[in-house]
């Protein structure tokens, strides 16, 4: 009977069932048939008790100021300076493509909204200037996998949340990683856009003019990160409150600076930061009450047990950790993934002398890259949908992307300091 939610589970997801649904009902299905002796109306009380935590406002927070961010032409900014920086370079668009993710990573900290976003805004001027939809498509799906690394990114959040350890240091950590992917992408970019004749958007690169003319232009969207990771870091404001101030510096900015923002628009940016937060927030409630049964049944437990007594090596164990989470990225959400597999791995790793910094970049990572895996990555089915593109001719052109994200994942598993030096550098 123990493994009876898992064969549930496994079933509803080859059925497509939303993931959170999937979660529910394993979880339901165990109290309510198996003879635990505990009523089912304690798991409905513990899907809103895990609700109830004042880190979790970041969330809601964070996801409203990006949407805010979207409609107030910050994007649109951030655009015109990641052209200007990367637009002479081969396959011009596709390079503004890979940077404006980076840039909007400090923006939208989602890579579902960044996806989206980027599909209905650059994808189509991509087009125009010839490149194919497949490849336009892949560069756009690859290129969000940067967004939630670099802070402030939800899963960083999540994890720092799941992890009880500091957010300011898992956002501090997120930038390395971040940059390496950024640079990672933009080789594949460029090699794969000189194999296709793809032609650079500018003749010349800009001038440093040019480029401090953009910078400035788009400096309030730049400053936001970095003026939320000194406040964090100073002690001003928590990682809630951050999010909290992140909104009124994002509605200042739209009204007031650049003055695209309008107070109609205010309805329709609430309705689509409402469905953002309430699908994630449905996954958190659902995945707390499969950890439940998890926990009832000593799962963490027995996993920390076998891990162990295969390997005292934390060398084999980030090997078989990165091995087991790039599996599963195939399978299930990312958001879904790391709730329920933080506290069953983090035990085991702190066990061995792993920085419980260092692994939840590791984890973030390759969750963040089974958006992109088939058959059931999320961002596939964003990009996707919003092109009208088979799956299949997406596949086709993002496994060389997913090797890129490969390489990276290797060198910051295994080069720790890489993740670790900033966030202990600066306390």
């Amino acid at each position: 009977m123990v493994i009876f939610p898992l064969l549930i589970l496994f079933v509803l997801f080859m059925f497509n069932i939303p993931v959170a649904f999937c979660l529910m009902i394993s979880a339901l299905s165990y109290f309510v048939f198996c003879p635990t002796g505990m009523p089912a109306n304690m798991v409905i009380q513990r899907m809103i008790a895990s609700s109830e935590s004042f880190p979790m406002l970041a969330i809601p927070f964070f996801i409203l100021a990006g949407t805010i961010m979207t409609y107030s032409g910050i994007s649109s900014r951030l655009m015109s300076f990641a052209e200007c920086l990367t637009g002479h370079m081969s396959g011009g668009l596709g390079q503004v493509n890979v940077l404006l993710s980076a840039l909007m990573g400090g923006v939208s900290g989602s890579s579902n909204a960044d996806a989206a976003m980027q599909s209905k805004m650059l994808v189509p001027e991509m087009e125009k200037r010839g490149y194919g939809r497949g490849f336009s498509a892949a560069v756009t799906a690859a290129s969000a996998c940067i967004t939630p690394i670099i802070p402030p990114g939800i899963t960083l959040i999540l994890y720092a949340f799941m992890a009880e350890v500091s957010v300011s240091k898992m956002f501090v950590a997120g930038y390395v990683p971040g940059v390496l992917i950024t640079i990672a992408l933009m080789i594949v970019v460029a090699i794969q856009s000189r194999r296709k004749g793809y032609k650079p958007v500018r003749e010349k690169a800009a001038s440093a003019q040019e480029i401090w003319k953009e910078f400035v232009k788009s400096i309030w969207a730049l400053f936001m990160p970095f003026g939320l990771i000194m406040g964090l870091r100073i002690g001003i404001f928590t990682a809630s409150e951050a999010g909290a101030v992140s909104i009124i510096y994002t509605l200042l900015v739209g009204f007031f600076v650049y003055k695209e923002l309008d107070i109609k628009m205010i309805p329709r940016i609430i309705k689509e930061s409402v469905y953002s937060t309430c699908s994630v927030m449905l996954i958190i409630v659902s995945a707390s009450a499969f950890s439940y049964y998890m926990s009832w049944e000593r799962i963490p437990q027995m996993i920390t047990e076998m891990l162990t007594s295969l390997t005292s090596s934390p060398v084999i164990l980030l090997i078989i950790i990165n091995v087991f989470l790039l599996v599963l990225g195939m399978f299930l959400e990312g958001t879904a993934s790391l709730i329920i597999l933080t506290p069953l791995l983090l035990p085991v790793a702190t066990s061995l002398g792993i920085d419980p910094i260092h692994l939840g970049i590791v984890m973030v990572v390759n969750i963040t890259m089974g958006g992109i895996t088939p058959p059931f990555g999320t961002l596939i089915f964003v990009v996707c949908s919003t092109l009208k593109l088979k799956v299949v001719d997406f596949v086709k052109e993002s496994l060389p992307f997913i090797a890129a994200l490969v390489a990276v994942l290797l060198i910051i598993t295994y080069i720790p300091g890489l993740v670790t030096f900033l966030p202990y550098l600066i306390g």
